[in-house]
């Protein structure tokens, strides 16, 4: 069979909805400048789907600093890999403020999130290690984990009585082969809004010998005293090995980085085949990543305001019956019962009849029967923008009991 010819008879479990789903539900084009309110098909939106969890996308002294940046090196500088010929003194000074920030020795720049993360663990382990992970683990740590030419074995979400018991698998096993164990999570799982269980996993440390590395995309400068995530949230960020977080969520950027003690960062600094092959991260990146990094420790009213928000938000929706789950953390979904069809004209109801824009999660990211609209407060949003979003998401949860969402025709062209 030619192998284009599979492609379409099989277009994935998203895929197959994209003919109805495309440009509305799936790639969806929100205009304007990144704020609360947007303009969504021509019409004014409220959002509830950035990540733009600290108002930085947008802070006069971000946009003055990436201004500036960008007039004084462009886009291109610097050329080529860091280890050829792409490094700066800013790249390194950079590097040493996330690391005195988040408590490490060292830090090193990564280009990309979802890149950096799968190079780190892909450069960590060989197939003599054995990887032990949270079954929630976000997509690019479990594309990381089919890299791996060990052993894997998963614990289900927090379970720390099952965790031990892979624990107990793993360290069998790398008594055979001679390898280590390396143990992932999450700080903030960026779905459900939990944290991760950091407090249970390094307790273990005491019986198991492993090392442990916390992806805390969500929890970079929401979570913690100063923002320095779910580790000093949890007093254990001194007992996380690798600390890992990308700059496109709290920084409100391009970038990500990798933090740790000095011998393990220098490793993967000659090690990650996806930075030692790969263009330097821009100048302008870099020079908005120290600004940004400027605000998040300097300003922490920014962080405030965002759990002013955070807690109207959820206490405002608990007591009005609605269902958010364990979450502890600003990501905030509103769990529901219903079809993809209802899901599909649930949301198309919130976007033109009550100008609410907010990620609508469905099956295969959640089971079949589940909907969750996942709603990320920002500092910049209001009080009066939580108000009018209770006020919506009661109308539509009062149409879904009621049926009303299952006799649409856009109900019906989705068969579910």
């Amino acid at each position: 069979m030619d192998i284009f010819e599979k492609l379409q008879t099989n277009l994935g479990p998203l895929g197959k909805h994209s003919d109805l789903s495309e440009g509305y539900f799936m790639f969806p084009k929100l205009e304007g400048e990144i704020a609360p309110r947007m303009k969504f098909k021509g019409k004014e939106v409220l959002t509830w789907s950035l990540n733009n969890y600290l108002g930085l996308a947008n802070h006069p002294e971000v946009r003055k600093a990436d201004a500036e940046a960008a007039e004084k090196w462009g886009a291109a500088y610097p050329m080529g890999a860091r280890m050829m010929s792409g490094n700066t003194d800013l790249h390194e000074k950079l590097e040493r403020e996330l690391a005195e920030f988040v408590g490490k020795e060292k830090a090193y720049l990564l280009n990309f999130g979802y890149q950096g993360i799968m190079s780190v663990i892909d450069s960590l382990v060989d197939r003599k290690d054995v990887i032990v992970y949270d079954s929630e683990c976000h997509a690019c740590i479990i594309d990381a984990l089919r890299m791996h030419m060990g052993k894997r074995f998963v614990f289900p979400h927090n379970d720390m009585e099952n965790f031990e018991k892979q624990l107990v698998r793993a360290e069998k096993l790398t008594n055979e082969t001679g390898g280590g164990i390396l143990v992932i999570t999450e700080g903030v799982f960026g779905m459900t809004g939990n944290m991760g269980d950091l407090k249970g996993i390094v307790k273990l440390k005491e019986k198991f010998q492993f090392r442990l590395l916390v992806d805390d995309a969500h929890g970079f400068g929401t979570m913690g005293a100063t923002g320095a995530g779910a580790g000093e949230e949890q007093g254990v960020q001194d007992q996380i090995d690798l600390y890992f977080s990308t700059f496109a969520k709290s920084m409100a950027g391009i970038g990500a980085f990798i933090a740790g003690n000095e011998k393990a960062v220098h490793y993967l600094k000659y090690n990650m085949r996806s930075q030692i092959f790969a263009k330097s991260l821009p100048m302008v990146f870099v020079e908005g990543g120290l600004k940004r990094l400027e605000l998040l420790r300097s300003n922490p009213e920014h962080k405030a305001n965002l759990w002013k928000v955070v807690n109207a938000l959820q206490n405002g929706l608990k007591e009005k019956g609605f269902s958010i789950g364990t979450t502890t953390t600003p990501v905030t979904p509103v769990v529901l019962n219903g079809t993809v069809g209802e899901a599909a004209t649930l949301s198309k109801d919130l976007r033109e009849n009550y100008n609410i824009f907010c990620s609508v999660v469905i099956y295969p990211v959640v089971p079949k029967g589940m909907i969750i609209l996942r709603l990320i407060p920002t500092a910049v949003h209001t009080l009066e923008d939580v108000a009018e979003t209770i006020s919506a998401f009661e109308a539509i949860k009062d149409k879904l009991s009621s049926g009303y969402y299952k006799t649409t025709e856009l109900a019906t062209s989705f068969g579910e």
